[in-house]
């Protein structure tokens, strides 16, 4: 969407510096939907933010974003190295927000756009990847890369949307208080999606009662006549209901009947995918996933109902679900048939789990589970990453995890990450067990004790580097 620099150094509170040029010399305006904070991504007519990170500063790469083609950059300090207009502000990440912020208000303006917030301890990217796809059958919808989930990537995603869109999915993550009121404050909600309070991100908390009040700001940022979709499976999220200014509407994986969008039978099929029977005011029947886990009924029960809340066909959401796959990647992706060579230099051929994206206490549970549904008779491979911050109670919390473990009965354990050993505590002395430092320690210990047929789960905290053993091993096969 075209904006001129005048407005846009007017939204974000910045003075614009042409370096000698006249305006009559330069492009007047740019195409907001291209902004991006990595110059690596810059094309002709898109907008450079240089931000000053904690490795590296944006600002070193001004000259790569105007060769790649940037018209424009929003800048903490102006530089003479570079013909292209800077907008100087004082915080680069601060003014991002609020060109965000303005940008979408225009947008409400111009047409009849909803967005959609989507927050909880495990779930968000699921469900957004789902609603992406289930609300793009009504409307060009835009939703977030990844997770692009913060106070960077929620307003690159906000500026993605045009006078076309008509929804807009933001995940809403938080590893402090205050963090999705930000969110919300530069992105009124139309709809909020509460998935569940569970113990991820502790360490930034002082307790879990300040993590809880932390979520309930998605609540919080409804627009007046919003509507707040709630898990009432988990009594933390339903008790936010005295929270939504407007509407709720609740969904349960546990089928109860107060809730308006609901599931009853559920059975995990052979292939590990979850089916069940969905009831919502619009319809009932049969409803079988390709998602594997368990789950993955309350993230298909969530996006029901919020396709429900906006106006939409049940049906329609229906028919998408069923043929969704994982879309982000290292999140519940199952490869059969996977031929990978052992230290000993032959080759067996495993299925491979691999939800190595994040990981916390209630998404450990949710892949531990859907590894048991898949097991069959099978060898049990487990490679498990440190949870990263958690805090304090950190080996504790490992400790209560490693009883998980241990019930699930695996016949190899390979951790990864100091922090990860007390996973060790409960598991039977029978059980092969590795303790690793990093990743590439795991994955010379899993090529030496994998076997043909095994089923092979990979899950932990992106920073524990699980998922470059997953990458190493498709990259070999």
């Amino acid at each position: 969407m075209f904006r001129s620099l005048e407005w846009i150094a007017a939204v974000t509170e910045g003075e614009t510096h042409l370096l000698g040029h006249t305006a009559d010399d330069l492009p007047n305006g740019v195409d907001v939907s291209l902004a991006t904070t990595d110059s690596r991504e810059c094309v002709a007519g898109s907008l450079y933010f240089a931000r000053v990170g904690e490795t590296s500063d944006g600002h070193s790469y001004l000259r790569q974003a105007a060769d790649a083609g940037a018209v424009a950059a929003v800048v903490e300090r102006a530089s003479d190295s570079v013909s292209i207009p800077q907008v100087v502000v004082r915080d680069s990440t601060v003014a991002l927000g609020r060109l965000a912020k303005a940008h979408l208000a225009d947008l409400r303006g111009r047409g009849s756009i909803r967005v959609v917030g989507i927050t909880g301890s495990a779930g968000k990217t699921t469900v957004k990847d789902l609603l992406a796809r289930v609300l793009g059958r009504s409307g060009p919808t835009v939703a977030p890369i990844l997770s692009f989930n913060n106070e960077v990537g929620c307003p690159l995603t906000i500026l993605k949307g045009d006078e076309d869109t008509r929804f807009m999915v933001l995940e809403m993550g938080a590893s402090g208080p205050g963090h999705i009121r930000y969110l919300t404050e530069i992105a009124p909600l139309d709809t909020a999606i509460e998935l569940m309070v569970g113990r991820a991100h502790l360490g930034g908390y002082d307790s879990l009662e300040s993590l809880i009040a932390t979520k309930r700001e998605l609540v919080e940022g409804l627009v007046p006549d919003g509507v707040g979709i709630l898990n009432a499976d988990d009594p933390t999220v339903a008790g936010m209901a005295q929270a939504c200014p407007g509407e709720v509407c609740f969904f349960s994986a546990a089928g109860l009947e107060d809730a308006q969008v609901r599931a009853t039978l559920v059975q995990v099929e052979a292939d590990g995918a979850p089916s069940f029977v969905l009831e919502t005011p619009d319809f009932r029947g049969r409803v079988k996933l390709r998602l594997v886990g368990r789950h993955q009924v309350s993230n298909a029960l969530a996006t029901v109902a919020c396709n429900y809340v906006l106006g939409r066909s049940t049906i329609t959401a229906v028919r998408e679900l069923e043929v969704a796959g994982a879309v982000s990647p290292h999140r519940m992706d199952m490869t059969e048939g996977l031929r990978v060579a052992t230290t000993d230099g032959k080759d067996v051929v495993v299925t491979m789990i691999d939800d190595a994206y994040n990981a916390n206490p209630d998404s450990m549970a949710a892949s531990f589970g859907a590894a048991t549904s898949l097991r069959n008779g099978r060898r049990l491979v487990m490679v498990l990453g440190e949870m990263l911050e958690l805090g304090e109670h950190s080996a504790e919390i490992h400790r209560e995890v490693g009883k998980a473990v241990a019930a699930a009965n695996p016949d190899v354990l390979i951790t990864v990450g100091v922090g990860a050993s007390p996973l060790h505590e409960s598991v039977d002395a029978g059980v092969s067990k590795f303790e690793t430092e990093d990743s590439q320690g795991a994955l010379g210990a899993l090529r030496g004790a994998m076997r043909d047929g095994d089923l092979v789960l990979l899950k932990g905290s992106y920073g524990s580097g699980v998922w470059e053993i997953a990458n190493a091993l498709r990259a070999t096969a």
